[in-house]
């Protein structure tokens, strides 16, 4: 099940790309992702995803530091893997590793039955993340468009 053509540019889209979303907390972050999926593919339970994402928080915080917060989850189904790349107007508290709040989410959302494909996702992005002057391009970024094309190396 494993495809090579999975990456950051192939789940992401310009519609799931949101600049500066004004969010008061984590749980109200990670509803927004589910609502903002619904939207799009109303054939996608918004209550199953948010209480996915909810049940792996509490496995242990997707904030990996830095500001920067993964969260992810399965979800039944699901045919295809789904990004959601998000800025935050102002950072939430998150619970993540260094115990910044976050203000830069990318969420993921997998097939019930997908395996390495979202390992290797996640890999990548925090490979992505990791690079301190890519993070703060899309913190500065003023538009979803610019915000989708920084994020995916593309104009979109």
């Amino acid at each position: 099940m494993s495809d090579p053509s999975l990456t950051i540019d192939t789940i992401l889209s310009p519609e799931l790309t949101l600049c500066r979303v004004p969010a008061s907390s984590k749980k109200r972050v990670l509803e927004f992702i589910a609502e903002q999926i619904h939207q799009r593919d109303e054939t996608l339970d918004d209550t199953q995803m948010f209480n996915n994402l909810v049940a792996r928080e509490r496995l242990g915080s997707t904030g990996i530091g830095q500001g920067i917060a993964i969260p992810h989850c399965r979800l039944e189904g699901l045919d295809r893997v789904i990004g959601v790349l998000l800025t935050l107007e102002e950072s939430v508290e998150f619970d993540a590793i260094d115990n910044q709040p976050v203000d830069l989410v990318f969420a993921l959302i997998v097939p019930k039955e997908a395996t390495s494909e979202h390992l290797e996702l996640l890999s990548q992005l925090a490979e992505k993340f990791n690079q301190r002057s890519f993070c703060e391009q899309l913190r500065a970024s003023d538009s979803a468009r610019t915000l989708y094309e920084r994020m995916t190396g593309s104009a979109a």
